[in-house]
């Protein structure tokens, strides 16, 4: 009889996973629900990056690819290094994976040893804690509260930091707040860092170029190089590009940790897509125009969700500076009833009945580390998110 294995028995399915599976089987049975639960741009890939694919297909370019990568999308991440980071990878301290989320997973398993910690801000993405859980360490969130616009505060990191953390990760813009950290802010927590050197660290950056109101966006290894040595800046293809199907997600870091990522993932799933990778090489290489024309159509989606969600009795909102997600905060709505006659105890209860009774997908604060709140992705158009908010403002008009 099968048994789940010992590591798998703490982690679960992702909570944003779970939901946008629940909004496909509710579709298929005719229901037409309102999905704010996917952190997917409803962009669509921009066509030099398909019309590169067909063309490498065509000429037959399928054949093994390189486990680290082929060298012309690796050329071209050396290039998006140096030219959104000041950031200089030689080739061999760059690789290339089936998404960013597997360049994370081959870091841990590459380098966690049973006992570790890995420091994790919270609210956070589910998949740091869950890792890290599988590769035998003990994750340890450190709260970013809201009172603090949900940034890592470095008097915070400094009390987490013990002999056994191997690792601190960072993600800024950050999933699920949209928090992001000005240079000033980065520096005081590299200061932290500096005086720890046995602590690696993780540069989510996958939200890089999604930055409103003026924030600039800064990476630790730019902002203190003394760092650069023991840091891996991960970022990918899907979420500036919109080319999450494609799943190639890229790093830079010291070569021995590249080398030892690289072994690792031979041992999972070999190479990358060799199509894909020359989707992502003419994403990288080609005009970069489109980044800031969709950005700024996302702040707008921002501006408009933020304002309505604020009119929602019992909700307050924090506005975000960057990626595309709003963390809104339901302590006015735990405790109350809904009209179908729900008791909302947890924010996992108020998102179960927003979509069971307004077929609104949302996903539960508490799935990210952070209650009571919950996680709306603008990633969709202005008409689905309006009407989404309708309905949350309905539904909230509705507790008694």
């Amino acid at each position: 009889m099968f048994e789940v294995a010992e590591r798998l028995r703490n982690v679960k399915v992702s909570a944003s996973a779970a939901m946008t599976r629940k909004v496909r089987e509710l579709r298929a049975q005719g229901v037409k629900i309102v999905g704010l639960s996917s952190g997917e741009p409803d962009f669509p890939t921009p066509p030099h990056a398909i019309e590169a694919a067909h063309k490498a297909a065509l000429a037959g370019d399928t054949k093994y690819p390189p486990m680290d990568g082929v060298r012309p999308l690796k050329e071209a991440i050396q290039h998006k290094f140096r030219r959104d980071n000041g950031l200089d990878y030689a080739l061999d301290e760059i690789m290339v994976s089936n998404g960013s989320k597997q360049i994370m997973y081959d870091a841990l398993m590459a380098s966690v040893n049973p006992g570790d910690e890995v420091i994790i801000p919270a609210p956070g993405w589910i998949s740091y804690a869950d890792q890290a859980v599988i590769a035998g360490a003990r994750p340890v969130p450190v709260s970013c509260p809201e009172n603090n616009h949900f940034k890592l505060r470095a008097a915070d990191l400094e009390a987490a930091i013990t002999p056994r953390t191997r690792w601190t990760v960072l993600n800024f813009p950050n999933n699920p707040t949209g928090a992001v950290c000005s240079r000033a802010e980065m520096a005081e927590i590299a200061e932290v860092l500096l005086a720890h050197p046995h602590v690696l660290i993780m540069s989510d950056d996958v939200y890089e170029h999604l930055v409103y109101d003026g924030f600039g966006f800064c990476t630790i290894a730019e902002v203190e190089p003394r760092l650069r040595e023991r840091t891996l800046t991960v970022n990918g293809a899907s979420k500036a590009y919109a080319m999450t199907g494609w799943r190639v997600g890229f790093a830079g870091g010291p070569k021995p940790m590249i080398a030892a990522m690289t072994n690792m993932q031979g041992q999972i799933g070999s190479g990358i897509s060799t199509i894909s990778q020359a989707a992502a090489t003419a994403a990288l290489m080609g005009p970069q125009e489109l980044i800031a024309e969709r950005a700024a159509d996302y702040c707008k989606r921002r501006d408009e969700v933020v304002d309505m969600l604020r009119q929602a009795r019992g909700i307050t909102c924090h506005k975000p500076e960057g990626a595309f997600y709003v963390f809104p905060n339901i302590a006015g709505c735990i405790g109350k009833t809904t009209k179908g006659g729900r008791k909302l105890a947890t924010d996992t209860d108020f998102v179960t009945a927003l979509l069971e009774e307004k077929h609104v997908a949302t996903v539960q604060g508490a799935a990210y580390g952070m209650s009571p709140y919950f996680r709306i992705s603008y990633a969709t158009d202005m008409a689905s998110l309006r009407e989404g908010c309708r309905r949350i403002q309905e539904f909230c008009a509705e507790l008694g």
